[in-house]
């Protein structure tokens, strides 16, 4: 059976204008949009007139200027980035320098990276004032935070749940619109699996991810997600069992719907399922597992 995921790429915006989706949370989308970010980076503006702002986005003048003239009269209090890629945290050293906000994330970008040839979009520079631990607590004057550390996307990925309105900001680890890109080194599929799990037994009813519309039936969305990789993997195994042994001509045969401009992104996730699957004894190559190993399934 076919996992059926329900996608949504419909949005309804304007960059440039603040659209108040709850009574808590407000957005403004950077005008970034590309094959990765869909319309284009989502930065939330959560509470009312002492807030804080969850992935500033990137370093687009224009959007950090939209921002800013929308809380003109208001307190940027906190500034929260759930990773470091150069489309949500670049944008935090200029709302900082014009607000004096503190920024809170799970840490740097990792930076023991080898074969980092899809590291280009991380953001290195940034580096928070406040590391967070999972399951902390951040209270505002009118909101309250819970950080809940999601690795997988990449290591230092993590999620912040609004309590107030039972609501969840999953960054880039949970969109409406697509998967998200799992790639080693950095990206790790069995870190991002368990990260999976770890929120579909959370009580949160909507999402608010950095790329998107909401996702307004997040437990089930999150389980067909689960159910893709599991069909990704057994996908791979028939590749495997058929002799067919390198990443190159499984992303031909597997991602052949898709186009091909995204069938580098799909073999940074293919090596990625590649190396779940020795880890669970299910795979095997010889040495470590890189783009142009071969591999065979295990018997």
């Amino acid at each position: 059976m076919v996992n059926f995921i329900d996608y949504n790429k419909e949005l309804k915006f304007e960059y440039g204008i603040t659209q108040r989706l709850s009574p808590l949370i407000r957005r403004v989308i950077a005008p970034n949009p590309s094959a990765f970010t869909l319309h284009g980076t989502g930065t939330y503006i959560v509470g009312n007139d002492e807030v804080a702002i969850i992935d500033p986005g990137p370093a687009i003048p224009e959007h950090i200027q939209a921002i800013l003239k929308t809380l003109k009269g208001e307190k940027i209090t906190h500034i929260l980035v759930t990773h470091t890629h150069l489309d949500h945290s670049p944008a935090t050293v200029q709302i900082k320098a014009a607000s004096g906000a503190l920024s809170y994330a799970y840490g740097p970008h990792a930076r023991n990276i080898k074969n980092s040839d899809m590291e280009e979009g991380a953001d290195f520079d940034f580096k928070p004032d406040k590391r967070l631990k999972d399951g902390e607590i951040i209270k505002g004057s009118n909101w309250t935070i819970e950080s809940i550390h999601t690795p997988g996307h990449t290591s230092n990925h993590m999620c912040f749940a609004l309590k107030e309105e039972n609501a969840m900001f999953p960054g880039d680890h949970v969109m409406g619109w697509s998967t998200t890109i799992v790639s080693p080194p950095d990206g790790d599929m069995s870190a991002y699996m368990t990260s999976l799990d770890k929120l579909n037994h959370r009580p949160e009813s909507i999402y608010y991810p950095t790329h998107g519309a909401p996702i307004t039936n997040p437990r089930p969305y999150v389980e067909s997600l689960l159910a893709h990789r599991y069909e990704r993997e057994d996908e791979i195994m028939v590749c495997l069992k058929d002799g067919i042994d390198n990443i190159p001509d499984i992303v031909e045969i597997i991602y052949a719907k898709i186009d091909s401009s995204l069938h580098k992104a799909a073999a940074r996730s293919v090596l990625s399922h590649l190396i779940h699957m020795i880890k669970t004894n299910r795979v095997k190559c010889e040495g470590i597992p890189t783009p142009d190993n071969k591999y065979r399934a295990v018997n």
